[in-house]
């Protein structure tokens, strides 16, 4: 299947005829496109036609939207098994670039991308900066990470593709950030919104009123934040601060996005993500309104479609409002035990494992999770063994490095005298959260 997704800047000022488009409409595009991406991973991906032919189910069977409950899911367990490259549909000279967001056992979770795809992820990341305000000319400071992690290049092309001036600072350098800000006067930031109030409290420390910069609009992501957090970012910003959704497995950021002019909800783009909302328990598809655990279906990528990924994010599917698109809500938490630390996905088990690699370290340990300033941190309690003789500052430094290797976060690391972790007689009890 062939989509044309090819865009000039001056088309991309105005709104998309499909983000006009009448209910019937979209739902024509939407079974075009489900029923071309179903027989592309079965005909592709070994890891779909044996988990179809498994559910007794084949392309042929998906006639209407609602058959997608036919198909079984996804999970980002299933992306680890096939580590590296077993989910690509494509040969290998056809795949242009590759991120990654980490994972356990120090195997990442790797998604690819052709040159459709990219040039659809930066016409919906266009699309997603033009719902949040931006236009064609507008100076845009991209403070997202750049590399494996994929907020900065999809901010970025996105930008580009907008027709936006883009300055790719990426994270870190606050004081450099808040010089070139003052200098370059862009008028849109692209940032977490934990790092947001960082910058904000360095305009103060050098003595600027942060409200006197020429910012208009900030697109904050990659991390939960509520909203009483955008109230105090636009209060002591003196901007719009709206919410992007997105993740690397479905395509990075850009999947959905809240709307300038009403920031109720991010709007799914669901010409290019199909969303379900199911029950995490019983997996029933649940009607809109409810709330459950967010499952998206990839309907253009070439690469590597996703089918019914399981994003363990908790939200509800709304009408739309500012498009016919239907909204999904904040997201409210999560059905594992993933954490999300300053844009990082990190488990409890990644943690585990470098401890149990450290001899002179007990299995027995607890995640703290406080509030560093603006920013979350995570000090990890661990026991030193029994029968070490080692030096609890060289225990220290070598888990620290270790989690900072594998993991890519910085944390603080306290080892305490055996039997000092709390016991529990059931799960134990692995994070303790203190930030609230």
């Amino acid at each position: 299947m062939t989509v044309n997704l090819t865009h000039n800047n001056q088309d991309l000022a105005e709104l998309e005829p499909i983000e006009k488009a009448s209910q019937s409409e979209l739902q024509q595009v939407q079974l075009d496109r489900l029923r071309w991406t179903v027989q592309h991973a079965y005909d592709n991906v070994a890891f779909y036609r044996q988990g179809f032919d498994n559910a007794g189910v084949s392309p042929n069977d998906i006639t209407s939207l609602s058959d997608l409950a036919k198909l079984p899911f996804t999970t980002k367990q299933d992306l680890r098994d096939n580590y590296p490259f077993d989910m690509f549909a494509v040969p290998q000279d056809q795949i242009v670039r590759i991120h990654a967001s980490s994972g356990t056992t120090g195997k990442p979770t790797v998604v690819g991308y052709t040159r459709n795809d990219i040039d659809a992820w930066s016409n919906v990341v266009a699309r997603t900066i033009r719902a949040a305000g931006g236009r064609p000319g507008d100076m845009l400071h991209n403070s997202y990470g750049y590399g494996l992690f994929t907020g900065g290049l999809g901010a970025h092309y996105g930008a580009e593709r907008l027709g936006c001036t883009v300055v790719p600072m990426s994270g870190g350098q606050t004081a450099k950030q808040v010089q070139l800000i003052q200098d370059f006067k862009p008028r849109i930031i692209t940032v977490t919104p934990s790092y947001c109030l960082n910058l904000i409290d360095e305009f103060e420390k050098q003595g600027i009123d942060p409200k006197s910069t020429s910012l208009k609009i900030g697109i904050f992501g990659a991390e939960p934040w509520t909203n009483e957090m955008r109230l105090e970012i636009e209060e002591r910003l003196g901007i719009d601060a709206v919410d992007i959704y997105g993740l690397s497995e479905v395509i990075g950021p850009g999947v959905a996005q809240e709307c300038v002019e009403t920031k109720d909800g991010p709007t799914i783009w669901e010409d290019m993500f199909y969303p379900e909302i199911i029950d995490p328990e019983t997996h029933e598809v649940l009607p809109d309104g409810e709330l459950g655990e967010l499952v998206f279906t990839s309907l253009v990528k070439e690469a590597m479609p996703v089918i019914r990924y399981r994003t363990r994010d908790l939200t509800r599917l709304l009408p739309g409002t500012a498009r016919p698109m239907r909204r999904m809500e904040k997201v409210t938490g999560r059905n594992d035990d993933m954490l999300i630390l300053r844009g990082v996905n990190v488990f409890p088990s990644q943690i585990e494992e470098q401890i149990l690699l450290i001899d002179g370290l007990s299995p027995h340990y607890q995640l703290e999770l406080s509030r560093n300033g603006n920013m979350d941190a995570l000090t990890v309690n661990c026991e030193r063994s029994s029968t070490t003789n080692n030096d609890d500052r060289a225990l220290q430094q070598t888990l620290k490095a270790k989690i900072k290797e594998m993991i890519g976060i910085s944390t603080s690391v306290n080892i305490v005298a055996t039997g000092e972790i709390p016991r529990s007689q059931g799960k134990a009890q692995r994070v303790v959260d203190r930030r609230s």
